[in-house]
């Protein structure tokens, strides 16, 4: 980056080349004044307040919109300069109130720095009426109109960062005031997202957050919601969380946040906290002490063989957490039955991946999204499941990126899209296989790639006959047309990224779904370059680390199969015990045992599978036939309340740690408050499990000493440290400890040496609509909550925002069936049924209807699939068949669930 020397003030600086002057004067600790400057957002020039003086030059130029050159000499403080900033703070304050102590951005507020700053006190203006129309329509913040100075950051960062376009100024002059886009109506019923970028960069008390209070100390953490791993600010006063900001310093997010990272962390003090452990006595769960809890766990638990008992570690805790999980089920209860929710939601990537990469994880970095000439963005809702990558999307697209979208439902990104494919539900691994004929086809392959860094080709390229175009159009119900432009776009437009979520995994074919998309990322090239890849998008804000950490029934930490003896030898040495030589049971797996009343106890941390699970009624059945089932967690869940005992674990706020977010970034959190109560951090409670049942290695003070023994038995962590991540996050594989992490894998190449093309066939989904089930249920996510609401739901003005769930019904569909938009309906499926508001949309496709799994009164998982992709064991939640009934008289008074799940939830005393 090229520097030049220049003068201000009389000082003689260095400043880069493509600079501003004003960007060079921050730079340099130089102060010019500016309201309407920002480091996030383009040259505005707007409040004039930053003019200077350039020698050789006439008039007085905007330092914000300046670019700096050779030799120049400014200067920032003139007689002349300073009287015209002067007229204009004192222009500004002729109608703006006057009441600065009354003020809720007193102290903060950029335009009172400014005007002491420039020694304005007197107003020589008349003072203006301006009439305050005060909307407080949003339950996070408050805009006062008459608080404006219409410097105009909220509708460019709205615009600029956030890529929504919310907000915009209307009228010119003095008449200018700034309203949602679209209208003068409530911001609540506008398109904004609740991101709080326009409360952040408001220089003024015109946009203000409802709750506010000068924090005592702040302290940076990883925001525990999606897998982007969004760096935050936690903001503390006394033991309370009073708010976040996000982390400029973080690379991962640059200080942008969604509403769940900045608004979303009340859960922390929420009264309903656990803080006490819980012991089932006469049926009821009563509060116990630790010694008591401690004592009945590690005597039922010493009590079962290893092939009788279950450990479900949690996407939600630490890496040093889920590594001690794993590793006390298996040194310490002998099992090889581990397994987390990751079974239900990207298994099939670790599946897939490994077959074809030799890696299973996301390829490419967060940062470089924007770089891509093409994206396709596949099964992945991607602005409402990781918002932050959402707007790296937006920007990517802002500035020439071409974006493809395939999806069922017409999501956020299709209106930016320059391809909206809407293929049918599981018919994934036809349309990609349909692509890929047409590259092929057309001689739009990367041969040279394929040569020099890919085997088994020939016998991928001879399955591309099955996949003759009128095939994938009578399967997928797209265009032949569509597909060819899509295939020609993302050949051509290089480098091309892939982005996929659940709309890719959550199948029966799951597998097949991710090794198609490899295959599409392999034929052309894609792989192994800035800006490319195959980027699957992790749900959770530790999913990645929960598997990196081994918390899987066929592999250690590292992804070192249990099944190698070479590997197993160095865990029993480490561990100073043997261990099973066998991989164990999954997930799913685990609970199909419990129910058939082979796995006999059960230790499940911070998870909730009677709301997250598919067949809710059998999950149900399958606990309650448990001889003894130990939760884990931070609230008492809809799968705590059936447990014999439940132990208080403590937030991220309230431990030390870290978290491995989807781009194999490992982060540093850090302790904010002390532990509510009597709750105790998750690595402590299983520590003294272990320590109680003569668990050798279980010794351990803080997780740093955890992190140093992780990175001792796992090569791709082997070169992080607490030390190295203080500075910053590392991504996997860091060996060694002078590593810097890699950003991107397979660059020379694959990690199993040649990357493997796979042959596909087309396998439909496992249950299809027929006369008695006409209607496809897909499952969806909203930017607003979050999985199974254990925590999002503890937020008020996140259920003001989304408080219940609708299932979306066409308007076709609606029509077919009598159903109107509001009207309570009941969904049934082969396994369950439940009453529901319907919410008429285009949204989802005729014949396809589609709700979240957020809500308890409304459990979509009572419907779904349990049906196994047979490699990953990942069930289809994705697609299951329904039909709606008519909901009589009475019904929705009812908890919206027959059955099973309406059974009083007890277990067996």
């Amino acid at each position: 980056m090229a520097r030049i020397k220049m003068v201000i003030d009389g000082i003689e600086i260095e400043a880069r080349e493509e600079a501003t002057v004003l960007e060079a004067a921050r730079e340099a600790g130089i102060y010019i004044p500016n309201l309407c400057a920002d480091p996030d957002l383009e040259p505005f020039g707007a409040c004039r307040l930053c003019l200077v003086e350039v020698d050789g030059e006439d008039g007085l130029p905007t330092a914000c919109t300046l670019p700096v050159a050779a030799g120049m000499v400014v200067r920032t403080e003139t007689d002349r300069i300073n009287a015209i900033r002067r007229r204009i703070i004192q222009l500004l304050m002729s109608d703006h109130p006057s009441d600065c102590l009354l003020c809720p951005k007193n102290q903060r507020c950029e335009l009172q720095k400014v005007a002491a700053y420039l020694g304005v006190g007197d107003q020589p203006y008349r003072r203006l009426e301006r009439a305050s129309v005060i909307d407080s329509s949003n339950p996070f913040f408050v805009r006062d109109s008459s608080l404006c100075i219409l410097c105009g950051k909220c509708v460019r960062v709205c615009a600029e960062v956030q890529g929504r376009r919310a907000l915009e100024i209307q009228h010119e002059g003095r008449f200018s005031k700034i309203i949602p886009t679209g209208g003068d109506k409530p911001i609540a019923d506008s398109i904004c997202e609740s991101c709080g970028q326009c409360v952040v960069k408001c220089p003024t008390g015109a946009i203000v957050p409802k709750k506010f209070d000068f924090p005592s100390k702040a302290v940076k953490s990883i925001c525990p919601y999606c897998g982007v791993g969004c760096g935050i600010v936690l903001e503390v006063r006394g033991d309370n969380l009073i708010g976040a900001r996000g982390d400029a310093d973080n690379r991962v997010n640059n200080g942008s946040l969604c509403v769940k990272g900045r608004f979303g962390l009340d859960y922390v003090n929420h009264a309903q906290r656990l803080t006490t452990p819980l012991i089932r006595r006469d049926g009821k769960l009563e509060p116990a002490t630790w010694d008591e809890a401690l004592d009945l766990v590690t005597g039922k638990f010493a009590r079962y063989r290893g092939k009788e008992i279950g450990v479900l570690a949690s996407a939600k805790c630490s890496n040093e957490e889920n590594y001690l999980i794993q590793k006390f089920g298996r040194a310490v209860l002998g099992t090889q039955h581990i397994d987390h929710c990751a079974r239900l939601c990207h298994a099939s990537t670790v599946a897939g991946l490994g077959l074809s990469f030799g890696s299973g994880a996301m390829t490419n970095s967060i940062e470089e999204i924007r770089g891509a000439d093409c994206i396709l963005a596949i099964g992945t809702d991607t602005t409402a499941t990781h918002p932050v990558i959402g707007l790296e999307v937006r920007r990517a697209v802002r500035e020439g990126t071409q974006l493809i979208v395939a999806n069922p439902r017409e999501i956020d990104l299709c209106g930016i899209a320059q391809t909206w494919i809407r293929h049918r539900p599981g018919s994934d691994v036809a349309l990609l296989m349909g692509m890929m004929r047409v590259i092929v086809d057309e001689g739009l392959a990367d041969t040279a790639f394929i040569k020099r860094r890919c085997e088994n080709f020939e016998a991928f390229k001879r399955s591309l006959k099955f996949f003759d175009l009128d095939f994938v159009e009578r399967t997928t119900g797209v265009p032949r047309s569509m597909l060819s432009e899509a295939a020609r776009l993302y050949a051509t437009r290089k480098p091309g990224s892939i982005l996929y979520a659940m709309g890719i995994t959550q199948h029966s074919h799951g597998t097949d779904n991710v090794l198609a998309i490899a295959n599409l990322a392999m034929l052309t090239g894609n792989v192994g370059k800035p800006s490319s890849g195959v980027n699957a998008l992790r749900g959770q804000n530790n999913v990645q680390g929960a598997c990196d950490m081994g918390a899987l029934p066929n592999v250690y930490p590292g992804y070192q199969r249990v099944d190698d003896p070479k590997i197993r030898k160095k865990f029993e040495q480490a561990w100073n015990r043997s261990l099973p030589a066998r991989p164990g049971l999954t997930l799913t797996e685990i609970f199909q045992a419990a129910a058939e009343k082979e796995i006999k106890a059960l230790y499940l941390v911070g998870e909730n599978p009677m709301l997250s699970d598919p067949d809710i009624h059998h999950v149900a059945e399958a606990l309650r036939q448990l001889e003894f089932f130990v939760v884990q967690d931070i609230f008492l869940t809809e799968t705590a309340r059936l447990a014999h005992v439940v132990l208080p674990s403590v937030t991220f706020a309230e431990k030390e740690g870290t978290f491995t977010n989807t781009e194999r970034r490992v982060q540093r959190i850090h302790q904010a408050i002390e532990p509510v109560g009597d709750a105790r951090p998750d690595w402590w409670i299983t520590c003294q499990i272990a320590r109680r049942m003569n668990g050798r290695g279980f010794d351990f003070d803080h997780p740093r000493q955890i992190m140093a023994e992780i990175a001792k038995l796992t090569p791709s962590y082997g070169g992080i440290t607490y030390a190295r991540l203080e500075k910053g996050g590392l991504q996997w594989p860091c060996p060694t400890k002078n590593h810097p992490g890699t950003p991107i894998l397979h660059t020379q190449q694959f990690a199993r040496g040649k990357g493997k093309f796979i042959p596909l066939t087309y396998q439909a989904p496992a249950e299809l609509p027929d006369e008695e089930y006409p209607l496809i249920l897909t499952t969806a996510r909203n930017l607003y909550q979050y999985h199974t609401g254990t925590m999002s739901r503890k937020v008020q003005g996140i259920n003001v925002l989304h408080g219940e769930e609708r299932v979306e019904v066409n308007p076709q569909d609606a029509k077919a069936h009598g159903i109107q938009d509001g009207e309570m309906i009941r969904l049934v499926s082969r396994r369950g049924d439940l009453a529901v508001k319907a919410k008429v949309t285009p949204v989802s496709p005729p014949g396809v209807v589609s709700m979240s799994f957020h809500f308890s009164e409304t459990p979509a998982n009572v419907l779904t699939n349990s049906a196994l992709d047979p490699v990953a064991k990942i069930p289809e939640l994705k697609f299951c068949a329904v039909r709606k009934e008519v909901l009589v008289a009475g019904q929705k008074k009812k908890k919206g669930v027959r059955g099973a799940a309406r059974k009083k939830q007890t277990v067996a005393k």
